[in-house]
């Protein structure tokens, strides 16, 4: 009995040592870190997992540019708004998160994809802006800066350093709003925006194979055998190498959210991008009597920006129970790319 009160006590007394109360107080200290560190994380990634607001073209080309509405020349409101559009993806909460390497953007996924949607878009309309909208025709010079700006837009979209995706595309911004600036100098003549109906509707194009893609892309959320359509409407038509008559598509289970985010990014960049088309090219549109059709897609892509009530993308089937976000999605940008098809049918014989 003594011989057990004697060891315990010895025990008693090892914990209390120095060496040992500095071992404790190590191990207390370092998982008091790492239990701060995952919060402070988890509370980090709660705040950026947040989609930007939508904002007036028409008051940031204003306030770019330190003009009022009606002082603003033909162009000024789409090039603001693709500048706008290039600082929001650099500058919003939580900044540009597609080529993060640390906790948390490196673990998420639904700011990251939406910010590639708006970059497509992005990059949409700088090609336009360089080969269309600044060029009176096809033997015209194209303009320096745009001839800079749109290849470093196109730069890879996840490259962290070396050089760094922020530094291209903030190179990027700033040759257009240098083109901007130019543009708004009516002393200046070697900066054009050309506001006609036959590049809007080359524009157009580009922007209805866009959400085509993404309408399919979203549809297959569920699965679907689809008739192979490659070779139809031209009897002659040809193709590299022979695919199956009948084609099943379906996302996978973990891209499903992938998708929806991105195609959130990119009907929100191309709300934008078309509301100041409206105003650019207002007589066009006008003359055309093409205005009203021009908002109806506005209003189309406007309710895929609605908030989701659960906080995960549902993927029901399509007569299901539950909820389909994606073909709910899917249904609002195929109903806006009828109407772009509508709207380029208009531009060209109206």
């Amino acid at each position: 009995m003594k011989q057990k009160v004697v060891s315990g006590v010895q025990r008693v007394v090892n914990l209390y040592r120095p060496s040992t109360l500095v071992e404790n107080g190590w191990v207390w200290a370092t998982g008091l870190f790492v239990a701060t560190y995952i919060i402070i994380v988890l509370i980090l990634g709660f705040l950026w997992n947040t989609e930007p607001d939508p904002f007036d073209v028409r008051e940031v080309a204003g306030q770019s540019l330190g003009l009022s509405n009606t002082d603003l020349v033909v162009g000024a409101t789409t090039t603001a708004t693709m500048i706008h559009i290039g600082d929001v993806l650099l500058t919003k909460r939580g900044g540009y998160l597609s080529n993060d390497i640390a906790p948390p953007g490196v673990f998420m996924d639904n700011q990251p994809n939406w910010e590639f949607g708006a970059l497509v878009m992005l990059r949409d309309a700088a090609g336009a802006l360089r080969n269309n909208w600044a060029r009176s025709q096809s033997q015209s010079l194209e303009d320096k800066d745009l001839a800079l700006a749109e290849p470093l837009l196109n730069f890879d979209n996840n490259s962290w350093i070396l050089p760094s995706t922020e530094g291209e595309y903030q190179t990027a911004i700033d040759r257009l709003s240098d083109y901007r600036a130019r543009l708004s100098d009516t002393h200046v003549q070697n900066a054009q925006f050309f506001a006609r109906a036959d590049n809007l509707k080359q524009y157009l194009d580009i922007v209805s194979k866009r959400l085509g893609s993404l309408s399919q892309r979203l549809s297959a959320s569920v699965g679907q055998i689809r008739v192979n359509t490659d070779l139809a409407n031209d009897a002659d038509a040809k193709q590299s190498t022979q695919t199956s008559k009948m084609v099943i598509v379906k996302t996978p289970w973990l891209e499903l959210d992938d998708v929806f985010y991105e195609a959130r990014g990119s009907s929100w960049a191309l709300v934008h991008l078309l509301k100041a088309i409206e105003i650019d090219f207002a007589s066009i549109l006008s003359k055309k009597n093409a205005v009203i059709s021009l908002r109806q897609i506005i209003r189309e892509l406007e309710a895929t920006h609605a908030s989701t009530v659960s906080p995960i993308i549902l993927n029901g089937s399509g007569f299901g129970i539950f909820s389909n976000y994606s073909l709910t999605m899917a249904n609002y940008v195929s109903r806006a790319n009828a109407a772009i098809i509508d709207l380029r049918n208009l531009l060209e014989q109206g």
